[in-house]
């Protein structure tokens, strides 16, 4: 039996699952979830980087400069593992902390030229790669992941 239908048997997942609906959603979406970032870690491990710091810097050059506490709520981390992962990312010469002009006592963040650079190497090498692990759905099944994910997510922002 092959490691991944071993944790399917073993969670209760897949099409024969005595699991409530619910339950083994929530169970799929985490093992997904860690088989997806487990995939990207092995891509960014040569570089040194990991999934959570590729996250945060999309984060952040999508906020232009965000506060460390706003780009924590965006990616629903806590500040203190935020501040490890900016910290990582300072050291790599990937992000820049610098204190906020209206209030010296915030720290704003923002992508450095570096970082750009990296990313336009990578970018398409990456976006081939995540287009391969969806390669078994179609565009309106992507869709359709995509809407009831959303859903879900937009359910627990109000939880």
């Amino acid at each position: 039996m092959s490691a991944e239908n071993k944790t399917g048997e073993l969670l209760g997942l897949g099409a024969g699952s005595r699991l409530t609906p619910s339950v083994r959603a929530f169970r799929t979406a985490l093992t997904l979830a860690q088989k997806l970032r487990y995939a990207m870690d092995e891509r960014l491990r040569v570089d040194g980087l990991t999934t959570q710091q590729a996250a945060l810097i999309t984060v952040v050059t999508a906020l232009g400069k965000p506060s460390l506490a706003e780009a924590a709520a965006v990616l629903g981390s806590t500040h203190q593992n935020v501040a490890q992962i900016v910290a990582a990312l300072v050291r790599k010469e990937l992000l820049q902390v610098e204190p906020d002009p209206a209030d010296r006592r915030r720290k704003l963040l923002s992508a450095t030229e570096r970082s750009a650079e990296y990313w336009r190497q990578r970018d398409d090498g990456d976006f081939a790669a995540v287009a391969g692990w969806f390669g078994e759905l179609s565009a309106a099944e992507l869709e359709t992941f995509c809407d009831l994910s959303d859903r879900v997510i937009a359910n627990l922002a109000g939880a």
